[in-house]
């Protein structure tokens, strides 16, 4: 079983997509994240890294996400890439992702590229305040990946809002459970671990 997970950025996917993992245990969930798939900027010089634009489907390695993707699905092992945000480039590491009964893939364009929505068994849309994910974005930009605020504020206006009003908002209405971030979140991500739980015992009562 593969459960998308999308919503723009700073929504809170990836958080209420750790928080099922780790409620229904590692050892039944896997989490594949796309931001782990944005293509190597190496060959670019640092300034026009800065200003690539990150939020549109062509900045993503689909191809690789979707190998990977369907490689879990037939049981084998995949090399996950790890990105460093504030060089916009692959690091040397990976990690080594086992396949497990349930994937949860998350990121702001996962419904915006075809071949991986295809793959989706479950498609969930967290639907966040665009306020409310514009704070979590300068918080996060300036805390952990050593952005100004400026830089961040500039970004924002030049990529991601226009993007996100092109590629991710549309992408809602592939989804088939859309959860309104906020005070709910706790009841949604119970109600995620609720299903999940059900299709594992399902998988479990038709290998017997």
């Amino acid at each position: 079983m593969i459960i998308g997970i999308c919503g723009g950025t700073g929504s809170g996917k990836t958080t209420i997509a750790r928080k099922i993992v780790e409620t229904v245990g590692a050892k039944n969930v896997v989490l594949i994240e796309q931001d782990s798939y944005y293509r190597n900027l190496a060959d670019m010089p640092l300034d026009e890294r800065h200003q690539a634009n990150f939020d549109h489907p062509d900045a993503i390695d689909s191809e690789m996400l979707v190998n990977h993707l369907l490689r879990l699905k037939q049981g084998l092992t995949v090399e996950m890439p790890l990105y460093d945000f504030k060089t916009h480039t692959r690091s040397n590491k990976i990690e080594t992702i086992e396949p497990r009964p349930v994937v949860i893939v998350e990121g702001i364009l996962i419904f915006a590229e075809p071949r991986v929505l295809d793959l989706l068994d479950m498609r969930v849309f967290v639907d966040t305040p665009d306020d409310i994910r514009f704070i979590r974005r300068l918080r996060r930009d300036t805390t952990e990946r050593g952005r100004t605020m400026e830089s961040v504020i500039d970004q924002y206006y030049r990529t991601v809002r226009p993007m996100h009003f092109e590629f991710v908002e549309p992408s809602k209405r592939h989804a088939d459970v859309i959860i309104p971030e906020g005070a709910q979140t706790g009841i949604s991500v119970e109600f995620l671990c609720s299903m999940v739980r059900e299709k594992l015992q399902e998988e479990r009562i038709l290998s017997r």
